[in-house]
């Protein structure tokens, strides 16, 4: 069933027409960096292929002189390197550009994870491979999915592994999980 759904989300993705994307990327930064202004530390995903944009928000907050950290996979786990602009990118296995940099041992403010869909009770719908879940596991950050308003969805139900979002970012605004209303 999730195979299915994950099928299906990324062709809505990819045929999310590109002037709705331009306007929905541009209002998911706006809502990013005003709901975190005062946050210092961010690990977020490099976006690629039709996931929602990232680009935009990661040079907003390298300019704001935030400290900014991508995802690398290494082996079975994910662990956050610290990006500056001009640092080089080096293209993973899975077709996502990384960073070369050490692996990032401080406290990190916020996690940014990209998604297909998500429910009603903040669980996602990743690809499937595990990372990001075991990523956030022990995490005291706040996790924050960001997504276009079309991948908000109850078609599908959490796994007992799976970690909730505490927020999620979308161009029509800004949706808080119960599980963490504090965030």
């Amino acid at each position: 069933m999730k195979d299915e759904l994950r099928y299906k989300y990324k062709i809505k993705r990819k045929y999310f027409q590109h002037s709705r994307r331009e306007v929905a990327d541009g209002a998911i930064a706006d809502n990013f960096l005003a709901l975190f202004a005062d946050k210092n530390t961010f690990f977020i995903y490099n976006s690629f292929g039709s996931e929602a944009d990232t680009k935009r928000i990661i040079n907003s907050l390298i300019s704001l002189g935030k400290c900014v950290l991508l995802p690398r996979v290494e082996g079975d786990k994910m662990v956050a390197a610290e990006y500056r602009a001009g640092d080089e990118l080096k293209k993973s296995s899975l077709g996502v550009y990384e960073p070369t940099a050490p692996a990032y041992e401080g406290d990190i403010d916020v996690i940014a994870v990209p998604l297909l869909a998500v429910n009603s009770r903040g669980f996602r719908l990743g690809y499937g491979g595990g990372y990001y879940d075991r990523f956030l596991k022990d995490s005291a950050a706040v996790k924050a999915g960001i997504s276009y308003d079309f991948q908000l969805t109850d078609e599908f139900t959490e796994d007992e592994w799976d970690e909730p979002l505490d927020i999620l970012i979308t161009e029509r605004g800004i949706y808080r999980f119960a599980n963490n209303a504090d965030a």
